[in-house]
């Protein structure tokens, strides 16, 4: 997950893990005290049972059905940049081709001239490079180099069909412990997300997202979120934070049961694009509006950036009648309370979609229908 900013509910952080521990340092660590412990183990009377957790089928269905199937299509990502400053996240394999889906900002370091590399459960690496990366959407496509023939990509589900109380399952390498399978449920739909990685010089990105409480923590940023079918329903990407710290800090928070990620449905078109043209394209309604907290809605701003027109003359917007000053507070059926919020939400639809605004001016409230126009690129 990224370490981030959730538009008025605190700090969310992506789940990418700065420093990556080492895992068999860990676990080697914790299995010598266990073992030591036992040194001086007495005279005791065991029952065994008559058959092992390893000699019954897993069904499918089940948590460890749909692990046993999935873990062979993730992969632990590590990415550095040239000047050898790096994280640890997570991907899974998108199709056979050799195209692994992940977040933005798990690959961000490796962008300009750095290293990137995909590991499978099995142990076997791959060099990796990236295709193309969408850093308002936070989505990123990378693509194995001399992928193996037997890549099994994960199914896809319909992240729209989704409902809350459904269980979910969690896939990614938290604070570097590769392959570790957690299991929750949706909390929520629909929640609007600020989030960046932490870094001075990193933007937001903003989601409409799936909420879950399955354990997600750093490192577990771009892995895949699961329904009981074992069918992907989102990507992991951020979190929840604590601590006033962030992954670029002196401390990196953990889970609190707060885990956000991108809807399916939205990350596999924005994965079609990067793999088409190598640049995302976002839907946009040609208007600029106030990020700040408090407008009980998106305020369109007065000015927009750099001094220009804060409505784009002959735009979506502008063709609509929407002026600066206006306030939308609904997006078709749902209540936008923010500039993030409806940021968002415009970016689950496509360019061309046509929606309704409800928005208020000088006390009274009206309605438009606009249709959606289009932009190239993160600039």
């Amino acid at each position: 997950a990224a370490p981030g900013r959730k538009s008025g509910r605190g700090g969310l952080v992506a789940a990418v893990l700065v420093a990556a521990l080492l895992a068999g340092g860990v676990g080697g660590g914790l299995g010598y005290s266990l073992a030591k412990d036992d040194d001086g183990a007495t005279d005791s009377t065991t029952v065994s049972a008559s058959g092992g957790g390893g000699d019954f089928k897993r069904d499918a269905g089940t948590v460890a059905g749909v692990a046993t199937a999935a873990l062979p299509s993730t992969v632990t990502i590590e990415a550095e940049s040239s000047s050898g400053e790096g994280g640890t996240g997570t991907g899974f394999v998108f199709d056979k081709q050799g195209h692994i889906l992940t977040n933005n900002h798990v690959v961000a370091e490796a962008v300009d001239g750095g290293k990137l590399s995909a590991t499978f459960p099995n142990g076997k690496k791959y060099n990796a490079e990236v295709v193309g990366h969408a850093q308002g959407y936070d989505v990123a496509v990378i693509k194995l180099k001399n992928a193996p023939s037997d890549l099994k990509p994960l199914p896809l589900g319909d992240s729209d069909k989704v409902a809350v109380g459904d269980s979910t399952i969690a896939i990614g390498a938290p604070f570097g412990l590769s392959n570790t399978v957690t299991t929750g449920i949706i909390s929520a739909k629909n929640r609007p997300v600020a989030s960046s990685d932490g870094s001075a010089s990193s933007k937001a990105s903003y989601m409409s997202a799936l909420q879950t409480d399955a354990s997600i923590n750093p490192g577990n940023s771009g892995g895949p979120l699961l329904d009981a079918k074992g069918s992907v329903i989102g990507i992991n990407s951020a979190i929840q934070s604590t601590s006033g710290g962030g992954l670029g800090g002196q401390s990196q928070s953990g889970s609190i049961g707060l885990g956000f990620a991108i809807p399916v449905n939205q990350a596999k078109y924005v994965a079609q694009q990067l793999i088409k043209t190598g640049k995302p394209v976002y839907a946009k309604i040609g208007a600029s509006v106030s990020l700040e907290e408090g407008t009980d809605g998106a305020k369109i701003s007065e000015k927009g950036v750099s001094n220009s027109d804060a409505v784009e003359a002959g735009g979506p917007a502008d063709k609509a009648g929407l002026k600066p000053g206006d306030v939308i507070t609904k997006l078709d059926d749902l209540v936008i309370d923010s500039g993030p919020t409806l940021i968002g939400e415009i970016w689950t639809h496509k360019p061309g979609d046509t929606v309704e605004l409800t928005y208020t001016r000088d006390g009274k409230t009206r309605t438009a229908d606009v249709t959606l126009g289009s932009r190239q690129g993160d600039s």
